[in-house]
């Protein structure tokens, strides 16, 4: 009996007993073949399920029936969770609740389906009755365990690609032919057991094509008439009248599911020598799109700023994420290469930190690095939240250094964003940081490396950083700049200081000096920061020098006066207070 549990992942199991079984050395002629194939001749049932899985790319599995248990039958299901299972080569191996496993009666593993069986239910030198498994099973969950197990055989290469479901009882029938040479007294006992369930794919499947189609994507002259002289000799059955044409598909062929695959075929068949070489002429010639020219420009910036480009790795070992401050959760990598590369990176901050650790080591400090790359937070979703970031870390610098990299590249990009310091991210310092926002989400990141991330990672330095979020930055159209008139009339600098409340960001008074000073106001920069006891508990002091020109005449005292009383008027509505 055969009792599919998980029908989802088995769509049909068949089960043949055969009975006056001699196991011995296989036939003269098919060990040879199979040794030229680069398999090893073992035993005459083994040989032939092997021989069989290559000449009919149908994988199989002999069970020896005194193995099965007093009621002999199968019982298909996914194991359970911490179950385990010592697979023909010996090894134990943890079983996950998404491998599927064949079970007999007992509900005991035998096998993992598709894959490998069990130690337990083998063919050995005693054996005189074989039960013969062959079935479909679902392509990629058996790709899955494979890759997971790291099992990967002849019978799973064959199964995760497809095989073919209605060529299993051709199969059976071989397997007898062939064992029978060295089994004389070989015969069935009753009939083949078949089970299905709802999995099992149609056994037929049909695709109309347009030879119109055909004619545009290969560049022929084809007629539909021509279609069944190229199709029908390779089993796919061509039906219809007109231009359109309905093709069945053979079901050996899993990969054919629709019309392009089908041109494919016409191709193979028709002559790739006969096709030509001449490439289609395109309606208009290749271009960036906005998004690359923009991604070019910011290269350009930043390294017209002096920073280099890094491309370290993005695959990062466990515990760094949590080493930079960052949320450890993360897509994890089934099968890496190295467990210290197991992990896909949230961020780019770890690997540029662990470029900066590597240059300290070496004597190098002050290092100034930026790398723009994807980075795949993971989600609710099966794929991550990926997304392309930048990142720019200054060694040896400070907070103000990375708020004016973030000022040149809003000003040469285009780019917006406020600052919100009551959003500081994981990872960078409480105080010196903050978040950019555009619109209400954060988009990226400005400040400094938080001292414990840079005791983690062995940086003496402080590091100054910024992060953007540049599959949003670089989607928005930036702003045309407008061209400004040179003024041929002398500017004036006028310098204030003001004190400011620690909760009120700089930015804000930034804007209030730009508001007050107007049109005359040509340039803004802070050169000053100050503390000290006579500014009072939580607030910090900041001088501005304000560069003033008119496009028409020389600036008066008068004028100065005039702006200086209009920006202090503006600053004080920030809570700001003239020094």
């Amino acid at each position: 009996a055969v009792d599919i549990v998980d029908g989802d992942r088995c769509g049909r199991f068949t089960s043949t007993l055969l009975r006056g079984v001699t196991v011995g050395p296989g036939a003269g002629w098919m060990a040879a073949r199979l040794r030229a194939a680069g398999m090893r001749p073992i035993s005459n049932v083994v040989d032939v399920s092997n021989y069989v899985m290559l000449e009919m790319n149908q994988p199989n599995h002999a069970y020896d029936l005194d193995l099965l248990g007093p009621e002999p039958s199968f019982r298909i299901r996914v194991a359970s969770a911490g179950e385990t299972i010592t697979t023909l080569d010996e090894v134990e191996r943890a079983l996950d609740p998404q491998d599927l496993l064949i079970c007999d009666g007992d509900d005991r593993p035998i096998g993992i389906a598709g894959v490998m069986g069990a130690e337990n239910s083998g063919i050995n030198d005693r054996t005189t009755d074989v039960v013969l498994e062959i079935a479909w099973f679902e392509p990629i969950g058996i790709g899955r365990s494979a890759a997971r197990l790291g099992l990967r055989t002849d019978a799973s290469a064959r199964n995760e690609r497809g095989v073919d479901p209605y060529s299993i009882d051709t199969a059976i029938a071989r397997f007898v032919e062939l064992l029978g040479e060295t089994c004389p007294e070989l015969h069935l006992a009753g009939s083949t057991v078949d089970a299905t369930a709802s999995s099992l794919p149609s056994p037929r499947r049909t695709t109309d094509v347009r030879i119109a189609q055909v004619n545009r994507i290969l560049g022929t002259q084809l007629a539909a008439d021509d279609l069944p002289g190229l199709l029908d000799p390779i089993g796919y059955v061509v039906s219809g009248d007109g231009d359109v044409r309905t093709v069945e598909l053979p079901s050996w062929r899993s990969d054919s599911v629709e019309e392009i695959d089908v041109v494919e075929e016409v191709a193979r068949r028709y002559g790739y020598d006969r096709i030509g070489r001449l490439v289609p002429r395109p309606d208009e010639h290749g271009r960036l799109s906005p998004m690359q020219q923009r991604r070019r420009a910011l290269r350009d910036v930043l390294a017209g700023l002096g920073i280099s480009e890094a491309m370290p790795n993005p695959f990062l070992a466990p515990d760094t994420l949590e080493r930079a401050g960052l949320d450890p959760a993360a897509v994890r990598i089934v099968n890496p290469l190295v467990a210290e590369e197991s992990v896909l990176r949230t961020s780019l901050r770890p690997g540029l930190l662990g470029a900066i650790a590597y240059n300290e080591s070496h004597r190098s400090t002050g290092v100034s690095l930026f790398e723009i790359g994807h980075v795949y937070p993971p989600a609710d979703a099966e794929l991550p939240d990926e997304y392309e970031a930048l990142c720019v870390v200054l060694a040896g610098r400070e907070a103000p250094t990375a708020m004016v990299v973030w000022q040149q590249l809003a000003r040469s990009m285009g780019f917006g964003a406020g600052l919100d310091q009551t959003r500081v991210p994981p990872g960078l310092h409480p105080t010196r940081s903050a978040s950019l926002v555009a619109g209400r989400d954060v988009a990226g990141a400005v400040g400094e490396v938080a001292p414990s991330v840079l005791r983690a990672f062995d940086v003496s330095e402080r590091v100054a950083v910024v992060e953007l979020n540049l599959s949003v930055f670089l989607a928005r159209t930036a702003k045309v700049v407008q061209w400004q008139p040179t003024s041929r009339f002398p500017s004036s600098d006028l310098d204030l200081a003001f004190a400011l409340g620690d909760d009120v960001p700089a930015e804000r008074l930034e804007r209030a000096i730009r508001d007050g000073a107007g049109a005359l106001l040509v340039d803004l920069q802070l050169f000053d920061v100050y503390r000290g006891e006579q500014l009072g508990d939580r607030r910090r002091g900041l001088a501005y020098r304000l560069r003033l020109q008119a496009p028409d005449r020389n600036l008066t005292d008068a004028d100065i006066a005039a702006i200086r009383t209009a920006v202090e008027a503006r600053a004080s509505k920030t809570g700001a207070t003239l020094r």
